[in-house]
């Protein structure tokens, strides 16, 4: 096995990752989808670059599914499915959108490294959503909803910003970072009107 230089056990070609165990095999996604997490958390981390360049997008799809199952919980009984599937579509669309400026303003990333930085990067906003759903049993305070939504907005931003801005040529890089940011808002506006209707 060879080690990238976040640590994490990558398979070589003598390797036959078909010959481990199953649960070897989850762990190890696991612990990098951890590590690539990390890297969100807390974006200024030294080799944050070279370990969400690795993509996978096991981290993307387990944070966008989490977030229209929360998503699709808070919202009226009736349209508790549409809510979800509005939530996975633009999700998945909108990094796809996102991502294809990003390649055609120059972009070194490929799609899929892109779409994994802007799916990873939705941890905040995840947490968020997670935070609301069960504060909002006990308490409802539009302006605590607000504050803590906008606060997730600009980290999930943040963080994103810092890795999609160094893969565009440096005259392009407000254009590249503009729909990066209306990206997080529409889902951070879903966020934020999110709730059941008393």
């Amino acid at each position: 096995m060879s080690e990238t230089d976040t640590n994490i056990s990558i398979p070589t070609m003598s390797m036959n990752t078909l010959d481990e165990p199953v649960h070897v095999t989850i762990l190890r996604d696991f612990k990098m989808i951890g590590r690539k997490l990390y890297h969100v958390i807390i974006p200024h981390g030294g080799r944050r670059a070279t370990a969400l360049r690795d993509w996978d997008l096991w981290g993307p799809l387990l944070l966008c599914l989490t977030l229209a199952i929360v998503l699709s919980v808070e919202a009226p009984d009736d349209d508790a499915a549409l809510v979800f599937a509005i939530v996975f579509v633009i999700v998945w669309a909108g990094a796809a959108v996102v991502t294809l400026n990003a390649q055609l303003l120059g972009g070194t990333l490929s799609f899929f490294q892109s779409v994994c930085v802007l799916g990873y990067c939705l941890f905040p906003l995840v947490i968020c959503a997670i935070v609301l759903l069960i504060v909002g049993e006990f308490w409802s305070n539009i302006i605590f909803r607000g504050l803590f939504t906008t606060g997730s907005f600009f980290w999930a931003a943040f963080a994103s910003v810092g890795f999609m801005s160094g893969v565009v040529p440096p005259a392009r890089k407000a254009i590249a970072v503009y729909p990066v940011c209306m990206f997080y808002i529409v889902i951070s506006w879903m966020i934020l009107i999110g709730g059941k209707r008393k």
